[in-house]
């Protein structure tokens, strides 16, 4: 968990330092950060630009949703671990399935899918716990490929980009015959700028990214602690009323 926040810490210094280079270049040139970040997407080149814009888009829509999801999930299971055990202790076990069908989480699906099957006996309480925990953690992870993919684009069609701006710079180099800076200075100018766009968004999209990471890992905790508070509940309530 430390580690993941100060990745992300890095990450977001980073992201800042480049932020602070585009504004006091702004400033210097009397116009506003909008419309300089307007002006150096233009000359970035639309075509890659555009694919760059449409994969923060892209990447920031699939964190918002798991930042959502995972927000909803993320409940203290305290209260309702112990009311479920209040309620098993005194033998009403549909009392305690509908504790847990009436609260949402991960952690309320385990323990009703476990209340479930109270009567097959621990071991198969057990079972269903642990299968039924791998279904919610899959739900959980759902679309973070498609984050850590979009990670991954980003600078990857900055690049394409830079290696675009350095062919175009090679052929003024060819069609002029000269390698003066004012030939070359359009491409190179195409190159740097998608590559620090892509850089940028990749950098932004990574910090959600370790949040998200840091937020599921508590939510999984979280669930191997309630799943064995729960096999210690079934074990209770048979030792008392089906011995």
């Amino acid at each position: 968990m430390k580690k993941l926040f100060t990745k992300a810490f890095l990450v977001l210094c980073a992201f800042g330092t480049s932020t602070l280079v585009f504004a006091q270049e702004a400033v210097a040139e009397g116009g506003g950060f909008h419309q300089e970040l307007k002006t150096k997407f233009i000359e970035g080149s639309a075509d890659f630009m555009s694919l760059v814009a449409i994969t923060l888009v892209l990447g920031l829509a699939f964190c918002l949703e798991r930042i959502i999801y995972l927000n909803l999930a993320d409940i203290d299971p305290t209260k309702l671990l112990k009311d479920i055990e209040d309620v098993l202790d005194k033998g009403d076990v549909e009392g305690a399935k509908a504790i847990a069908r009436d609260t949402r989480g991960p952690i309320a699906s385990i323990a009703y899918q476990g209340l479930m099957r109270l009567d097959q006996g621990v071991d198969i309480v057990e079972k269903s716990i642990v299968s039924y925990g791998g279904v919610q953690s899959g739900l959980l992870e759902k679309n973070l490929s498609w984050i850590t993919l979009f990670i991954a684009m980003a600078p990857s069609l900055g690049f394409l980009g830079t290696v675009v701006g350095m062919v175009m710079a090679f052929d003024k180099i060819e069609q002029v015959g000269d390698i003066s800076p004012t030939v070359v200075a359009g491409g190179m100018k195409v190159a740097l700028i998608t590559t620090i766009f892509g850089l940028i968004v990749a950098l932004i999209l990574q910090v959600f990214y370790n949040y998200l990471l840091s937020k599921l890992e508590g939510i999984l905790n979280k669930m191997e602690d309630a799943s064995i508070t729960l096999v210690d509940a079934a074990i209770k309530y048979y030792v008392k009323f089906k011995k």
